[in-house]
């Protein structure tokens, strides 16, 4: 399902921006989402990774973060704000991880590490997420402004994060993989 027209859970979805997207905090986005329901969407992009280190600003997680060891951009709200997400496969997770969707899960930042460490499969630091309120994102579902497509736990720790959109898109079975080989610039084709 490319596009959704009912409200239903997107929750553990990806958006995946298509390239009619004009807004550039999106271009090429490829976005987790944490919770989506009536009151609104709250998600983090999977594909924009900072300079700035983990250890830089979060030095008790550094060990625990996946490559590349970078504070990724999680979308344009509150980017002085940090959230921890993890992959922890198996049916009961730790004290200080929440579970969002199949393996995927929040990690309690304030948590100390090590009560973690042992069971994180994969660790990325967001500085912000991308927010919606209720029905915002509905209606750009509507413009065709997002391709819906199911994640899978290794979206959340991609080591080439820069390569993630071409990689979700390539893996649909539908025309949505042919957009995979869509040109950073239409216009030099």
């Amino acid at each position: 399902m490319s596009r959704m027209t009912e409200v239903s859970s997107l929750t553990g979805r990806l958006l995946v921006a298509t390239p009619a997207l004009a807004d550039p905090n999106f271009d090429r986005a490829v976005v987790l989402l944490l919770d989506h329901d009536d009151e609104g969407t709250l998600g983090v992009v999977l594909n924009r990774p900072t300079p700035v280190g983990v250890a830089d600003i979060l030095e008790s997680w550094a060990a625990l973060a996946g490559e590349p060891g970078v504070v990724f951009q999680g979308g344009p709200v509150s980017l002085d704000s940090a959230l921890g997400v993890a992959v922890i496969p198996g049916d009961e997770g730790p004290i200080g991880w929440r579970r969002v969707y199949g393996a995927i899960g929040l990690v309690d930042l304030e948590t100390p590490p090590e009560l973690l460490g042992a069971a994180l499969g994969s660790l990325r630091i967001f500085a912000g997420y991308a927010g919606w309120g209720p029905g915002q994102l509905e209606a750009e579902l509507e413009e065709g402004a997002w391709y819906v497509v199911d994640s899978e736990p290794g979206d959340v720790s991609s080591p080439k994060p820069e390569n993630l959109w071409r990689a979700v898109l390539r893996r649909q079975r539908s025309e949505l993989a042919m957009f995979a080989t869509y040109p950073d610039d239409p216009s030099l084709n």
